[in-house]
């Protein structure tokens, strides 16, 4: 398969199945189950073993959290009153809507994703959020990651959680990112990354990809790809725990693929959650 083919072929895998965790079915991507998504009670746990608030959880509109992180990107970011924050990968608007209360009445929190059903559902939270807040500050649009629907140096702050490594071409994200910021304007990033290459049965597993996990890369590779992009100021935080946490959650997909990993190590021998902060000079 030529390398269009396959960037294409990935996209509409991973398009698939989240549209279809967006739309509430409990079976496509990935056989009977989810895309690594928790069940509410689940979503709820997961996000508290990453470091989010009770009183951020409570505030969020129903439905917002689908379990899909690997970390804690809008904390990590210390965004302030008055930025404007673009989430990339943003799903149901999660960490969208956490970062429009936290940016206030004059910032912004703009969140994009590659899934109709997924900016669907995050639209449709917009009301409640209005309600509970007196906020209209938040806002989604469509679009790949790789090719942003955002104007040159528009926003202050980046944040994504657990969606680059879903990307085909993950070089041309960075220098997405670098072209959207302004001048001194920050990325702030929880993804997966390999410490290690897989073993053969995760690599190839359908699973592992819309799981977040055979589309990571090596640590020292996403360093390359964030300082060719030109970024500066950059952190690489390993946080393993998170991938504990991850694999312990009661989701079928990442209890499948833990038994592909050898009886004798954990998933967290060749994989971590990395937290990325850079700044744009």
């Amino acid at each position: 398969m030529n390398p269009g083919s396959r960037a294409e072929h990935i996209r509409a895998a991973v398009r698939a199945g989240y549209g279809s965790l967006a739309a509430g079915n409990s079976g496509s991507c990935c056989g009977p189950s989810s895309c690594c998504g928790g069940s509410g009670g689940d979503a709820q746990m997961l996000a508290r073993a990453l470091g989010y608030q009770d009183t951020d959880l409570a505030a969020l509109p129903e439905g917002a959290n689908l379990g899909l992180s690997c970390g804690n990107p809008a904390a990590l970011a210390a965004l302030r009153p008055g930025e404007t924050v673009l989430d990339l990968g943003c799903g149901g608007g999660f960490d969208v809507f956490i970062a429009g209360r936290r940016v206030g009445p004059t910032g912004r929190a703009i969140g994009v994703d590659m899934t109709p059903e997924m900016i669907s559902r995050a639209r449709r939270n917009l009301e409640a959020y209005r309600r509970q807040t007196g906020l209209n500050n938040v806002e989604f649009r469509l679009g790949e990651i790789e090719h942003l629907p955002v104007a040159d140096g528009s926003v202050d702050v980046i944040i994504s959680n657990c969606v680059i490594n879903l990307s085909p071409d993950k070089p041309q994200v960075w220098r997405e990112m670098m072209r959207v910021l302004r001048s001194g304007g920050r990325v702030a990033v929880t993804d997966l990354a390999l410490l290690k290459p897989l073993p053969d049965p995760v690599r190839h597993s359908v699973e592992a990809l819309i799981g977040c996990v055979a589309g990571a890369e090596l640590v020292e590779d996403t360093r390359r790809w964030i300082e060719s992009a030109g970024f500066t100021g950059i952190t690489l935080n390993s946080r393993p725990e998170h991938v504990a946490a991850m694999f312990d959650a009661s989701d079928p997909v990442f209890r499948r693929l833990k038994d592909l990993f050898p009886d004798d190590a954990s998933p967290q021998s060749w994989i971590t959650s990395l937290e990325v902060t850079a700044v744009k000079p």
